[in-house]
């Protein structure tokens, strides 16, 4: 597995990038600024970029199947699921799983390969590693229930499937650990946790996506790389980031071998900005090994 080699970046300044998906019939990127409530989209053949404020904070989302245009999302915001229309605007809100607990907020999530929209959440009032309670992982499959799969996350993160479904992956950031599971795919169930990977001092496993091989790709947080880690934990591969704080990757473009990163300015002082120019901006990497196609929502 050679090196990524650097592409380009879009200058968009996020104060939060996330959720980055690569749309194979429309061949754009679509990513979200959490913090910023934006959406962007990205055309690389023309060059184009449209973005749209969101009416809430967008934290992750997954394009709807029957959707043709314009395109439906099912979509967390920070409290909580709903099918979102960008272009129209329009936001049907499809239910509130925390809002016994303001303290919380919905983060990473993703569609699985039988169709259902995930998404966790994790403790932003307060402390996310002493609230033994803390966040949840939910599952919406559109028959108008939402379930906990997993709870007691102190922030929900880096959730993704092995190509056969068999495996699931998802790291709690505020402990920093990277947590492999069984996967039932029919029942949505985890089980037979392990431990994928520790992040550094001062790090955190953020968003993934496994490639088509079923090696895992993840956003480290705070230590400045994409790391790729073997279904059995082994590092096969460290690519240094001009920014500290990777947020979300992706693969995509025209043979899904490009690699797409987001990234944060959120809590860099001038003077880490001064250093870090592109902080915040969208970073694209072309490589030696091709993704997954998206899955798409079919609730």
């Amino acid at each position: 597995m050679r090196q990524p080699q650097w592409i380009k970046s879009l200058p968009v300044g996020n104060v939060l990038g996330e959720g980055v998906l690569w749309h194979p019939d429309q061949q754009s990127l679509w990513w979200t600024d959490i913090h910023g409530c934006r959406l962007y989209r990205y055309h690389p053949d023309s060059d184009s970029l449209t973005e749209w404020s969101t009416p809430e904070r967008l934290t992750a989302f997954g394009f709807v199947a029957s959707s043709q245009a314009p395109q439906t999302l099912i979509a967390s915001f920070d409290k909580g699921f709903a099918l979102y229309t960008p272009e129209t605007g329009d936001c049907h809100w499809l239910a509130y799983p925390e809002a016994d607990k303001p303290g919380n907020r919905f983060n990473d999530g993703k569609v699985d390969r039988q169709g259902r929209f995930w998404a966790g959440t994790m403790v932003e009032s307060g402390d996310p590693v002493a609230d033994e309670d803390g966040g949840a992982l939910y599952c919406w499959t559109g028959d108008g229930q939402v379930q906990p799969h997993l709870r007691g996350l102190g922030i929900s993160n880096g959730l993704c499937w092995s190509p056969d479904s068999r495996t699931a992956y998802l790291s709690d950031s505020a402990r920093g650990v990277y947590y492999a599971y069984d996967f039932d795919a029919h029942s949505g169930s985890f089980s037979n946790r392990r431990v994928l990977a520790l992040a550094p001092e001062g790090a955190g496993h953020d968003g993934s996506c496994v490639d088509a091989e079923g090696n895992v790709w993840n956003a480290l947080f705070g230590g400045g790389q994409v790391v790729c880690y073997s279904p059995e934990g082994e590092v096969l591969l460290e690519l240094n980031l001009p920014v500290s704080q990777p947020t979300c990757v992706a693969f995509g473009g025209p043979d899904l071998s490009w690699l797409f990163v987001a990234t944060a300015r959120e809590n860099l002082s001038e003077a880490q900005l001064a250093q870090e120019p592109e902080a915040g901006n969208l970073l694209i990497y072309r490589t030696d090994v091709k993704g997954l196609p998206v899955d798409f929502f079919r609730g």
